[in-house]
């Protein structure tokens, strides 16, 4: 499902119009630097928690020593952070077969 087949639903069900359901699904999940709540919020460290579908919250993984496959020489892989998702209860419970 994309962005925008999302937001026509939401708007069916929400009777909304197309548009206004649009920038409400924008202003949630937009990744562009300042501009989508549960991204802000993962930018500032804080974990977003969504009560029967999941949270979404940060990982960090630090440096290590990896190999170049082309090459076979060793290099250092930097450290990094990066965004997870964990599934409610009820939310796996649903999906999961």
């Amino acid at each position: 499902m994309t962005k925008k087949e999302l937001a026509d639903k939401l708007a069916k069900k929400s009777d909304i119009s197309k548009a206004k359901a649009l920038e409400l699904v924008n202003a949630i999940f937009d990744s562009r630097s300042g501009h989508g709540i549960i991204a802000t919020a993962l930018d500032a460290g804080e974990k977003v928690q969504l009560a029967g579908f999941g949270t979404f919250a940060t990982k960090s993984r630090s440096a290590r020593k990896g190999r170049n496959p082309a090459t076979g020489a060793e290099i250092t892989i930097g450290a990094r952070t990066y965004p997870v998702f964990r599934p409610a209860k009820g939310l796996k419970e649903r999906v999961v077969r």
